[in-house]
């Protein structure tokens, strides 16, 4: 199931992908995530808006909570375009973990940061997205936050 948004430039749609698409989930979590009745990244980040939600959807998904967390970052970063599934990762990795933090982080900053990152585990420069992915990236968080 390919994810929905729509090309035109102005407003701009959160993307919502299928939730066994969201990066390292093992397949015993994506049975539970079927079990719990979310199927989409949207499902996932209404289902656990506040707090009590978070801790109760882990106690479903009998998981730690810390995963649930990480689970909801991806799938609030993948709901930008330009990020979506392919990128949503990495920007956790970068330090950034939702749409508002990324809004707010200015575009060279950030770029560094992935560059580093970048270097640091893979020991190659190549792999970091251009900045103009990087700008679009922010721009498209500012116009969805």
């Amino acid at each position: 199931m390919p994810a929905k948004h729509t090309n035109s430039r102005s407003p701009l749609t959160s993307c919502d992908w299928p939730i066994e698409q969201l990066p390292g989930l093992s397949q015993e979590e994506k049975s539970q995530f079927q079990k719990c009745g979310i199927k989409t990244t949207k499902e996932l980040i209404k289902q656990a808006k506040t707090a009590e939600a978070r801790m109760n959807l882990a106690n479903k998904l009998q998981v730690n909570l810390q995963y649930v967390n990480k689970w909801i970052a991806l799938a609030d970063l993948a709901r930008i375009p330009s990020v979506g599934m392919q990128y949503c990762g990495l920007l956790l990795h970068a330090g950034i973990g939702s749409v508002a933090q990324l809004a707010q982080t200015p575009t060279h900053r950030l770029h560094q940061q992935i560059m580093r990152l970048q270097v640091a585990t893979m020991q190659r420069r190549d792999l970091c997205p251009a900045i103009e992915l990087v700008q679009q990236w922010s721009q498209q968080a500012q116009k969805l936050n």
